[in-house]
């Protein structure tokens, strides 16, 4: 037993010796990859977004890293990625589909979908159905304003106190997205919600930390039982409890009068019954977790950014609620509409995307075919990374690339103006599909709560501490906030 754990060793030094990982002709340049490891030494997995901007300084925009003996390209700056997701985009669109998180949803949905028909249908179908829900109109308005009474309720009752509002935001989000997806809100307090929510963040702390990338570079470690396995065990407890909402849903529905997004799929099942389609309960199962996932994280955590830099910069939280009382006078609500109004809320909404970096990567793509992008040659399958924090915050797009300011988006009347280099949904065919839905929930959930309630940073909470948590989805770290009611002509 003894000696053969010795030759495995001896073999698998002589491996990391002789053999070198070859780059392709006149591909991007980057740091030289280890054989087995590729670059996965070369980057810190807590945290890789500085080494990111380190590797960009040195070698251009377009540089390369390894996971494993497998290119990854990264495209860095507004120019690069414009002409790649934009340009050239039906070269730049598909997605890989030998990593961690494509091997969780089994390849199906539509966010990590492979570029081709299967997906060009649901995404369409996606986008038609939230149109069809009044997405932009009424009726989703006045749902996302039904879910912001419960937070409002919330805030009263803790009124005069701090509270910490990293559960209340993320569970507000998810409910908005379930209102679209099955129907029905859940209570705060629902075992199903905290279920459905823990196994998400679970799954999310996995692909945010060091397994996820070890599981990409290392495939051989797929076999065994590490902590990654329970991403898997976890999405298959989601997998169930979808399947048992489909199936209520089945039993409830009535064919061409759809409730909610499961009744417009499971219509689409039946028109689509013969004629080879490619729409499934198995891919609805997926399309829902899709959906789910990226409609409440993302908000969720911007909100949280929100938040934090209204509290510690006041005096653009007053210049906002003065807006906005002058808008609302007289009104029991805001309206969608009412933005058109609000220059400097909506700047200063923009402003917190921004600064938020929410995702930071974007969603992974990859080459459909061979290609060249700005003199380099990149292979078909090549895995290639929108570094979006790099073009966020890149000089020359902005007048304020590093600090918090609303200016970045107002003209020198003071009028809302937003420049092309603003693209945290990302940009090109593959751009977020529930952009409209979560620029209606940000403007709603913080003029709401900013004509009702004042946000004070707590004067035992020492210094605020910007810095985000780095994952597929950034958030800033833990915080308290301290809330007043405001006095108001009308509340």
């Amino acid at each position: 037993m003894l000696g053969s754990l010795i030759l495995v060793w001896i073999c698998t030094f002589l491996v990391f010796l002789l053999v070198r990982i070859q780059r392709p002709k006149n591909f991007p340049p980057g740091p030289r990859p280890l054989p087995i490891f590729g670059n996965l030494l070369h980057v810190n997995m807590a945290n890789p977004l500085k080494d990111f901007e380190r590797f960009a300084e040195r070698y251009g925009n377009i540089f390369s890293l390894y996971t494993g003996p497998r290119p990854t390209v990264f495209l860095n700056s507004f120019e690069v990625i414009k002409e790649a997701l934009v340009t050239k985009a039906q070269d730049f669109s598909g997605r890989p589909q030998d990593i961690m998180i494509s091997h969780l949803t089994e390849n199906k949905g539509v966010i990590l979908a492979d570029y081709g028909p299967r997906w060009k249908d649901h995404r369409r179908f996606a986008l038609m159905t939230l149109r069809n829900f009044g997405l932009g109109k009424q009726s989703m308005e006045e749902r996302i304003l039904g879910e912001i009474s419960h937070i409002v309720a919330y805030f009263d009752k803790n009124a005069g106190g701090t509270v910490n509002p990293q559960t209340i935001f993320h569970n507000a989000a998810s409910n908005i997205i379930g209102l679209v997806l099955f129907g029905s809100r859940f209570d705060y307090n629902s075992e199903l919600l905290k279920c459905y929510v823990q196994l998400i963040t679970e799954i999310s702390k996995i692909l945010n930390g060091p397994w996820n990338m070890i599981y990409d570079t290392l495939p051989l470690l797929r076999i065994l039982f590490l902590p990654f396995k329970k991403a898997f065990d976890n999405m298959k407890k989601l997998k169930n409890i979808n399947i048992k909402l489909i199936a209520e849903h089945k039993s409830t529905r009535v064919p061409g009068e759809p409730r909610d997004f499961i009744d417009c799929y499971l219509d689409e099942l039946d028109k689509r019954k013969y004629d080879g389609s490619t729409f499934s309960e198995d891919q609805l199962v997926i399309y829902i977790l899709d959906l789910h996932f990226a409609g409440t994280d993302t908000t969720s955590n911007t909100l949280l950014t929100a938040f934090l830099y209204l509290m510690t910069h006041p005096e653009v939280q007053a210049k906002c609620q003065q807006e906005i009382d002058d808008v609302l006078e007289g009104k029991d609500h805001a309206s969608y509409e009412d933005r058109h109004d609000m220059p400097y809320t909506v700047a200063v909404i923009h402003e917190v995307q921004r600064v938020a970096n929410t995702v930071p990567l974007s969603v992974f793509h990859c080459t459909t075919k061979d290609t060249e992008l700005m003199g380099y040659n990149i292979p078909k399958g090549t895995v290639i990374i929108p570094n979006l924090s790099s073009v966020l915050k890149e000089e020359g797009q902005w007048k304020f690339p590093h600090e918090f300011n609303p200016d970045n988006f107002l003209n020198e009347e003071g009028q809302f103006e937003k420049p092309e280099a603003f693209m945290p949904f990302s940009t090109g065919p593959r751009v977020c599909l529930g952009e409209g839905l979560a620029r209606m929930e940000l403007f709603l959930v913080m003029v709401t709560l900013l004509r009702r309630f004042q946000f004070v940073w707590p004067d035992d909470a020492g210094e605020p501490d910007y810095t985000p948590v780095y994952g597929i989805t950034m958030m800033p770290k833990p915080y308290r906030m301290h809330i007043k009611c405001r006095q108001t002509d009308k509340q």
